[in-house]
């Protein structure tokens, strides 16, 4: 076995939500290169510029006058001796893990990995998928042996995009690694950025299950909620009414519906569900919740059509505004976003939909969804306004001039408005 890093040189692979406070952060302490395929991101960061919003341009422009290196070139790796891999771990069109990315990284840290290194993984997976996916590629790029030549960890992140009180310092991190000195290793990595303190895991299988069942007990537990929903819009009566008197009780878990989408909560399950289907178990209750959540776009959409109707509008060709597309307010993060799923439905029932979102990229609306943004709320007035995310913004508009002349209807998803102002609410 050869020795750990004695003067640790980082590499934090994918400038995302997680990877680019993590490289800020560690560039505190030690050198510092981080890395993204995508040359535009890494443009943005040397000009001191984050479109995530994660960081403020003083914060990335200190880390760049002490040495922070952002880069897309590969060659800036090789200098480098623990590897942070914080890529995205999305699910393809069948609800199946999609490892590409975690794979591709894995590849190409192997190629430049040497005797001593370390190579510690954040993107969210499944138990076990470190050292049964992943090392064995890294030993196949790199022609080393795991646990002799080099070692792995596995730290999952804990990033709340658009949270500025819950930071990647103040969040308690999950630790693990693949021998105990490495585990020690990684675990002080770690003490030395996160004031809120480390919980070192038995082993990284260990850790990898955490991250998964913190998601899957929240989409659950949304689950329930949305199922509500769904029973006492029948019932005719207020969920919200239901949820605030239930939760007088001390022990009652306060949960509201809402749409489940994002990176995490709304993918992280298949990856937990995934694995405990190649052990020949189906996981009934967390794959139920996940059928009720994907559910609620369709839901809402419908609720707003019989709305329409119940006002006497034609539903063809009625206009509606919808208010937000990215998958949480005051963040600009549009990943797996649930909001699309309310606008496919609209336009199925033959509405015409204009989204709009001052917090979202309409360009990357475009690439990724196939549609354009509105640069503006029509004067003529909408038939229907859906409010499906909470930015400030919105909260702040006279939503009575943008009602169509004749009336209009108003679906608040969120639960936010005053309720005088809305006809249903989910």
């Amino acid at each position: 076995m050869v020795q750990l890093p004695s003067s640790p040189k980082i590499a934090v692979i994918g400038l995302g939500y997680v990877g680019m406070p993590l490289a800020l952060e560690f560039s505190k302490h030690y050198p510092v290169v981080g890395f993204d395929i995508k040359a535009s991101r890494v443009e943005e960061l040397n000009r001191s510029e984050d479109s995530t919003k994660e960081a403020e341009p003083k914060e990335i422009k200190s880390a760049l006058e002490r040495g922070l290196i952002f880069s897309a070139n590969k060659d800036d790796l090789i200098s480098c001796n623990v590897y942070f891999v914080t890529v995205p771990t999305p699910i393809n069109n069948f609800k199946a893990p999609d490892l590409t990315p975690l794979i591709k990284a894995s590849e190409m840290i192997g190629a430049v990995l040497n005797s001593g290194d370390v190579v510690i993984y954040e993107s969210t997976t499944y138990p076990g998928c470190t050292e049964e996916d992943c090392v064995p590629v890294l030993e196949k790029s790199s022609g080393l042996k795991f646990n002799q030549d080099f070692y792995c960890g596995y730290s999952p992140e804990r990033i709340n995009p658009g949270d500025k009180v819950n930071t990647l310092t103040t969040i308690r991190k999950v630790t693990s690694g693949s021998t105990p000195e490495a585990a020690q290793f990684v675990d002080g990595l770690y003490r030395s950025i996160i004031t809120a303190g480390t919980h070192l895991a038995p082993n990284m299988k260990v850790a990898e299950a955490s991250k998964a069942i913190e998601n899957a007990q929240r989409d659950v537990n949304i689950s329930f909620v949305n199922e509500l929903s769904l029973i006492f819009d029948r019932v005719g009566i207020d969920t919200r009414d239901v949820l605030e008197a239930a939760g007088t009780k001390w022990n009652f878990l306060k949960y509201s519906p809402g749409l489940v989408g994002g990176h995490c909560i709304s993918v992280d399950p298949y990856y937990l569900a995934h694995k405990a289907e190649s052990l020949g178990y189906h996981p009934a209750v967390i794959l139920s919740g996940r059928r009720v959540n994907d559910s609620m776009g369709l839901f809402i959409a419908s609720k707003v059509v019989k709305l329409l109707i119940a006002a006497g509008k034609t539903v063809k060709n009625s206009r509606a505004l919808l208010l937000g597309v990215t998958f949480k307010e005051n963040c600009p993060d549009i990943r797996n976003t649930k909001v699309v799923d309310i606008r496919h439905e609209l336009i199925q029932f033959g509405l015409d939909v204009d989204t709009f979102d001052p917090w979202a990229d309409g360009h990357e609306v475009h690439e990724e969804y196939g549609f354009q943004l509105s640069a503006s709320m029509s004067d003529a007035g909408y038939d229907a306004i859906i409010l499906a995310v909470s930015h400030d913004e919105f909260l702040k508009l006279d939503l009575s001039k943008l009602k169509a002349q004749k009336g209009g209807v108003v679906f608040d998803v969120k639960g936010v408005l005053p309720r005088h102002l809305v006809d249903a609410r989910l």
